[in-house]
């Protein structure tokens, strides 16, 4: 059985990123899932600082999580070191893409 962690990443691939049409997982936003006691903690980044769809993703992976049973909480940690590249994107997201 996955768990907690395993099951939010799934579930993120939901959150699409309206601008690319990728989800935030292939286009390489979520740098890391941990589950403790209930509680999924995402660190995450954006392609640039002053994404304008930035808080829009946020309260999407944040709205995904919450409702997977066994979650009591998720805490959304934004990073933007490393800096997101194009090469984040994952090679099942480039293929999504055309490339």
């Amino acid at each position: 059985m996955a768990d907690l962690a395993d099951l939010a990443r799934d579930a993120l691939h939901q959150v699409l990123d309206p601008e690319v049409g990728l989800n935030i997982v292939d286009l390489g936003l979520i740098y890391d899932i941990a589950a403790v006691d209930g509680v999924v903690t995402i660190t995450m980044t954006f392609t640039h600082e002053g994404c304008p769809i930035g808080p829009m993703l946020v309260e999407g992976a944040r709205q995904i999580v919450a409702a997977l049973p066994g979650v009591r909480d998720v805490v959304v940690e934004l990073t933007f070191d490393p800096p997101w590249t194009p090469q984040s994107i994952s090679a099942d997201g480039r293929a999504l893409l055309g490339g």
